[in-house]
């Protein structure tokens, strides 16, 4: 065999391994969490996840409980969470620096990379190119109905639900803002995280929305968490 044939026979076993791989990447047929199992199989999908319906209730039955002991006092979650051994920090103008990297104030889930590295300086939290969750803040008042929102999210993280890996959490991010055709080229690992992280919003802010209704004058609180908005109304 020449050298050019060498090069050619080589070039072709390349791409052989990069089909190989993108092909086990679509066809795996199951995906596991820590509380759910997903499996494909004759292009019907079933979940396996009733230690995760347990879990759900447990955490909305406990964070019902915790925010009721607290009277709802913002200061006093933000004490709970920080008790549990997740960091608080307090900024001025947060949500202009959060920003920067696309998040919004309250739970800062698991990061890396550069924005990773970025949250950590801003909250002197070290050089490091992974963080830890962590809870941001401004300064000032904090609207208790945005707070139940995101303390929910805390919660359910803190008691080990699904949905709150860095990658499940930045595709679903990407998703919030980006065409659902890029859905079509994620795997099945990837599909069940987002779902996973969908479920977790979706419940948190049905909580917040419980609490908000029974609420005089809820309805302005009620369009700021559907929009995302900031913690001061």
């Amino acid at each position: 065999m020449n050298t050019f044939q060498k090069i050619i026979y080589f070039f072709l076993e390349q791409q052989e391994k990069a089909l190989t791989k993108r092909l086990n990447k679509h066809l795996k047929v199951s995906s596991s969490n820590s509380t759910s199992k997903t499996v494909l199989s004759k292009g019907v999908t079933m979940t396996l996840n009733a230690e995760t319906e347990k879990n759900k209730e447990l955490v909305k039955q406990n964070v019902t409980d915790i925010v009721k002991g607290c009277n709802n006092d913002p200061t006093k979650l933000l004490a709970y969470i920080e008790s549990k051994g997740t960091k608080v920090v307090k900024l001025d103008n947060a949500d202009k620096i959060l920003s920067a990297i696309k998040e919004e104030e309250g739970l800062i889930t698991a990061l890396e990379g550069i924005e990773a590295l970025y949250i950590n300086i801003i909250t002197n939290s070290g050089i490091s190119f992974k963080s830890k969750p962590m809870f941001i803040m401004r300064n000032g008042e904090i609207d208790p109905y945005y707070m139940d929102h995101q303390f929910y999210k805390w919660y359910a993280l803190y008691m080990g639900l699904p949905g709150f890996d860095f990658m499940s959490q930045k595709i679903f991010k990407i998703s919030l803002n980006s065409d659902v055709s890029m859905l079509s080229n994620l795997n099945l690992d990837e599909i069940t995280g987002l779902k996973e992280a969908v479920a977790r919003d979706k419940e948190a802010t049905s909580f917040a929305l419980e609490i908000a209704k029974a609420k005089e004058g809820s309805k302005r609180v009620l369009d700021k968490i559907k929009n995302n908005g900031g913690a001061n109304i």
